[in-house]
């Protein structure tokens, strides 16, 4: 996965929480170049878009539940979510291709905020802190992509070099000790947030195998989107009936042999790009295959 790559889900991951973090510190410094102190800049500005763990506040401000999961104020947080992310997000993609990252990565998101709002209205020894708890971060996210890539490949190994390599689980291991280790004992709605992004990446990977690709409905969202600005992307998806000049009827004419062309072996790397080598068919590794040879010779 080059870094520069077109459709590389994991660079714009990390591009988007860099620019943000750096977009609302740059905020907080023309906050105290003027008259309003740093108080004025959370009240007024960044408690806009963290998650409140106050459900009434929370309605206010709904849109919360998906910037929430961007935001970062500490530097060093954001510093871990990074490396964790690219860590495991970089496996992921290798393993899976381009299309379930940033799914995998908003699940997360989303059902942890789910559950923290819940754990505020539920116990009641949190309720007297919904007023003032909020939660920011992408740790939740984070572990939701951690958790589907070692339920996805445990024994993938990383570091060959050192005694054939350390299993991806060990990895893991080290990683959830160091982010529950890292959450404030008075900060229960962030392990319920933390655990339930985790348990969302292991039912993410548990219904790809069985045939369900909750990622599907947002890949297909995001290509409507991205075709409505880019008109001519339409023409390079075209479809093998869009390509057959006779009517067959359900009965082949004759055995088909690939032809190898420029066009079939882009659409086929794109394939590859987006989903993952082990998802090609027997013919299209055999034009990988014949191209290669060809090259050779």
């Amino acid at each position: 996965m080059l870094l520069g790559q077109e459709g590389n889900s994991l660079v714009l991951l990390l591009a988007i929480l860099a620019i943000v973090f750096c977009i609302f510190k740059f905020i907080m410094v023309v906050y105290d170049m003027t008259d309003h102190n740093r108080e004025a800049y959370f009240n007024n500005v960044f408690a806009w878009f963290t998650l409140p763990a106050d459900f009434e506040k929370f309605t206010t401000r709904p849109w919360t539940i998906f910037t929430y999961m961007f935001l970062h104020n500490d530097p060093f947080a954001l510093l871990g979510n990074v490396l964790w992310l690219w860590a495991f997000g970089y496996i992921l993609q290798d393993l899976t291709g381009n299309n379930k990252l940033v799914p995998i990565f908003l699940y997360g998101g989303f059902i942890g905020a789910i559950f923290y709002l819940l754990s505020y209205g539920i116990f009641s020894k949190l309720a007297p802190q919904a007023a003032i708890a909020h939660l920011e971060g992408s740790s939740a996210a984070v572990m939701a992509v951690a958790i589907a890539t070692t339920t996805l490949a445990p024994d993938y190994r990383i570091f060959p070099m050192i005694n054939g390599g350390i299993p991806i689980w060990i990895l893991t291991v080290i990683f959830v000790i160091m982010d529950i280790a890292m959450i404030k004992v008075d900060r229960t709605g962030d392990y319920m947030a933390h655990l339930s992004g985790a348990a969302i990446g292991f039912l993410f990977v548990h219904q790809l195998r069985r045939g369900r690709d909750w990622s599907t409905w947002m890949t297909s969202f995001y290509d409507w989107i991205t075709n409505l600005f880019n008109p001519d992307r339409k023409s390079w998806k075209k479809t093998a009936k869009d390509d057959l000049y006779y009517n067959s009827r359900g009965k082949q004419p004759f055995k088909k042999i690939p032809n190898i062309t420029q066009k079939r072996i882009d659409e086929i790397l794109d394939k590859i790009n987006q989903q993952g080598y082990r998802f090609l068919t027997d013919e299209e590794k055999e034009i990988l295959k014949r191209a290669a040879e060809d090259e050779e010779l």
